[in-house]
């Protein structure tokens, strides 16, 4: 009994000298990814995620929040060395050298609109304004904002954004699925937020800064053993009643 004390205080001892694993939160997340209270975040599939890595791999966690524009600045600059919820179509132009890991998630982003909306192509709205998120791209409606057609209207996140699209600021706003129906959970049925058409849907994992002083194959390794073990479909599960496998 002595003897396994003293191998958990000393597996401790060593997580708790380890140089921690720096993860990037975009502060323009929202629940069901992650929730932050007084600027830090404390719980969510990301965050339940990011910390698992990093209990796994040895590591402290540091998470450090930064604007969305900002984040793969910081990962440019060492100042982060993992970013997750990721896609590389959305890097097209990315410098550096990084190692993706396989994906992780898959996220569903749709059009959305207020109750009892039918179904349209956004290519054939009138000219309006669409909530959307600050620094997010959305590659099936860009041509729309640049041709004039649709104009953005950004907020700061993703609950923002529906928000405003509930209070009548603008008949359309872009969602994910999973913070669509979290935000709708608090609603009632005849007042809830629907999708009215799938604009796109991607794999999305995380990719990692590929220096000598992060455990990068480790870390690639634990990923991939948290998605094949199931893992992180329970970690979906928990806040969405639903998994990858289910979707």
């Amino acid at each position: 009994m002595r003897w396994a004390m003293g191998a958990i205080l000393l597996i401790s001892l060593n997580v708790m000298a380890a140089p921690p694993l720096r993860f990037a939160v975009a502060d323009s997340w929202a629940m069901p990814l992650i929730q932050f209270e007084r600027g830090r975040p404390t719980q969510g599939i990301l965050y339940d995620m990011m910390l698992s890595l990093a209990t796994q791999v040895g590591v402290p966690a540091q998470f450090n929040v930064l604007p969305r524009a900002r984040v793969q600045s910081a990962m440019e600059h060492g100042e982060v060395d993992v970013r997750c919820y990721a896609a590389q179509s959305w890097l097209p132009n990315q410098s550096g050298d990084y190692i993706w890991s396989i994906p992780l998630l898959s996220q569903r982003d749709l059009l959305v609109s207020h109750p009892d909306q039918p179904e349209v192509d956004p290519a054939r709205l009138p000219r309006q304004s669409i909530g959307t998120v600050l620094g997010y791209t959305y590659p099936t409606l860009q041509p729309l904002f640049d041709a004039d057609q649709l104009q953005r209207e950004d907020a700061r996140n993703q609950e923002q954004v529906l928000e405003k699209l509930l209070a009548g600021r603008y008949r359309y706003a872009v969602s994910n699925q999973w913070t669509l129906d979290w935000f709708n959970q608090r609603l009632l049925p005849g007042q809830q937020l629907q999708g009215v058409a799938v604009l796109q849907e991607q794999e999305i994992g995380c990719y990692v800064r590929n220096d000598p002083g992060v455990p990068v194959q480790r870390i690639l390794r634990t990923l991939l053993r948290m998605k094949m073990s199931g893992e992180i479909d329970e970690m979906i599960r928990l806040y969405t009643g639903a998994s990858e496998s289910a979707r």
